[in-house]
């Protein structure tokens, strides 16, 4: 189960103004597809969700590239693939203001505790601030104990009076009347 977490405009963030030179963030291309698709490979095994993943690098291409419907960045340590996250823009009608929802944020094991999560969270604070958003937001599987204590650190609260619902499959299909 995930929780989900958020970071409200205004409210204290412990985060860096800046990080190390050796931490780099960058916008994915269409070539960077076959490498996002693995790492997502990764975070399912490491959430133990790999029977769940379904996605395909042409499932990518067409959502990161051809509609834009969301936005990847590649992390990198000395030059070396790190992780990934991949977030969007959604909409709150109670603050009237865009937010930046975070989907996925991959950091490697090897490559943890080098401040890359900090980096990426630093990054779409700006972003969301600069481009007067309201909220930053994420989910994190509840038994996640080292990325609860991490957002937490970060200023964030989860947010535990809304329950999180999907439709999904033959239930989307079904709801849908096909």
């Amino acid at each position: 189960m995930r929780q989900k977490i958020s970071l409200i405009k205004g409210e204290p963030r412990a985060m860096p103004q800046e990080f190390s030179d050796e931490i780099g963030l960058r916008p994915a291309t269409a070539a960077d597809v076959p490498l996002i698709w693995s790492l997502i490979g990764e975070l399912a095994e490491y959430e133990h969700l790999r029977d769940q993943m379904d996605a395909t690098e042409q499932g990518l291409q067409d959502a990161l590239f051809d509609k834009q419907a969301a936005h990847a960045l590649l992390l990198e340590w000395q030059g070396r693939t790190a992780g990934y996250a991949i977030y969007f823009y959604s909409f709150s009608t109670f603050t009237g203001l865009s937010g930046i929802y975070l989907e996925d944020l991959y950091v490697r094991p090897a490559f943890r505790g080098k401040g890359i999560g900090r980096a990426v969270f630093t990054r779409l604070a700006r972003k969301a601030c600069e481009e007067g958003c309201g909220r930053l937001e994420w989910e994190c599987l509840t038994w996640n104990a080292p990325s609860i204590a991490f957002y937490e650190k970060m200023g964030a609260r989860a947010k535990n009076d809304w329950r999180g619902y999907r439709l999904s499959g033959d239930a989307l299909r079904t709801a849908a009347g096909l």
